[in-house]
């Protein structure tokens, strides 16, 4: 999918920055046993799924296992914070998101503090967009109309979240402050029990992967007004994107490869080289494709400016909004 030109496409796709250039250090045998995939989720989910399906063709292309282990917790910190004091071998990788961006924002004093130093982009890998999801009791079809029915009925409507600080959480309070529109958030611990109070109409809106919001969809309990992506998406043609109406108004759930700070040269090129080739099987997307999800192209440079961008983007609607973390 190519992104219209916008600063997040910008974000997305452009490289520029040079990285720091890491200790020169031998690896003829690298890798020689089987590697640890860090993710900050709990098994399961959208992203716990996908990063098992790159984490396979991986493996396959470096010659050795690559096995996913879910540390949970902290917003991410946990697995972000263990990957970035790991020994600098190539044996140790995380799968990074938005939550690395959020977090020196939300919660200045957790770990990493500065990601940009603390770990080491070795690639960019997918992107998932939000689709805004309305409850059907609330009375419209689109985002305009959802627009003015807020402001029209001021404390009837309520949007859940996947957490505070979390992207779709964030993602709402750019909206809010773009449109002008006021309405309560409730935040839950993670996808699952806000859908389950979006169908029983306790919350009214909800950003929502396409994936977790089908079924909701299927039997008519939601329709969806907007996607939060830059723009349209090719499987959901007719669903105009958030930075249609509200320009700027954009943003996504997305994943990037990092290692520890001084992984060897070597190490990171063959590790890109790997994720590249994964990344260029049709099999695999294929299979993101169903799940609503888009695969990246980019390097170790092009993921260090996406990163960069989002610190400050996020940071700023997390001290406009004067969110908290839990």
């Amino acid at each position: 999918m190519t992104l219209a030109a916008t600063p997040t496409r910008r974000r997305l796709v452009q490289a520029g920055l040079t990285l720091a250039a890491a200790p020169a250090m031998a690896q003829p045998n690298w890798p020689n046993r089987p590697i640890s995939l860090i993710i900050g989720y709990a098994p399961g989910g959208l992203t716990d799924v996908m990063v098992r399906m790159v984490a396979e063709r991986l493996g396959r292309e470096l010659g050795q296992t690559v096995v996913v282990e879910n540390r949970s917790g902290g917003g991410t910190s946990i697995a972000s914070t263990y990957v970035a004091q790991a020994r600098p071998d190539g044996y140790t990788l995380l799968i990074g998101t938005n939550s690395l961006a959020i977090n020196p924002a939300l919660q200045p004093g957790s770990t990493p503090r500065d990601p940009l130093k603390e770990l080491q982009p070795i690639g960019l890998v997918y992107y998932s967009p939000f689709a805004m999801a309305v409850q059907r009791s609330v009375p419209v079809q689109d985002l305009a109309g959802l627009v003015a029915y807020a402001k029209a009925n001021p404390g009837k409507l309520n949007y859940g979240s996947s957490g505070n600080g979390s992207v779709n959480h964030l993602l709402t309070e750019l909206l809010l402050q773009k449109a002008g529109m006021r309405i309560e958030h409730v935040p839950y611990r993670g996808a699952g029990p806000a859908l389950l109070d979006l169908r029983a109409d306790r919350i009214q809106l909800f950003y929502a992967s396409p994936h977790d919001i089908a079924p909701l969809l299927s039997d008519g309990t939601a329709r969806l007004v907007a996607i939060s992506a830059p723009e349209r998406l090719p499987t959901l043609p007719d669903l105009p994107s958030v930075a249609e109406t509200f320009p700027g108004c954009a943003g996504v759930l997305w994943q990037g490869l990092f290692a520890p700070p001084g992984t060897p040269e070597p190490v990171q090129q063959r590790l890109y080289a790997a994720l590249r080739a994964t990344l260029e099987d049709p099999t695999l997307g294929e299979r993101v494709t169903q799940q609503g999800v888009v695969l990246m192209q980019g390097d170790g440079a092009a993921l260090h400016k996406l990163l960069a961008s989002e610190i400050e983007v996020w940071g700023q609607v997390v001290r406009a909004s004067g969110i908290k973390p839990d």
